[in-house]
């Protein structure tokens, strides 16, 4: 069964930067291969895939930042 970072990378690798190696720790919006449209792209995929809302508030540069951080935030959630 895939975890929710394995969920998340899968996801990074297919649909927003299918032409670079990503890994967890890959800084995604720091080194620009994400901007502000793919991070909203990838906010409502999570948002769908695990039926919930992430605040505007915690959706910050940081938290989206890798698949890493991205699997802390859904934590804080309550996505397991």
């Amino acid at each position: 069964m895939a975890t929710v970072q394995d969920t998340v990378l899968e996801y990074i690798r297919r649909e927003v930067v299918p032409d670079r190696r990503i890994d967890p720790d890959t800084s995604l919006i720091s080194v620009g291969f994400v901007n502000s449209l793919e991070m909203v792209a990838v906010k409502t995929y999570l948002e769908k895939q695990y039926r919930i809302r992430i605040p505007d508030e915690m959706a910050t540069r940081e938290a989206f930042d890798s698949a890493e951080s991205i699997t802390r935030l859904l934590s804080k959630l309550g996505v397991r």
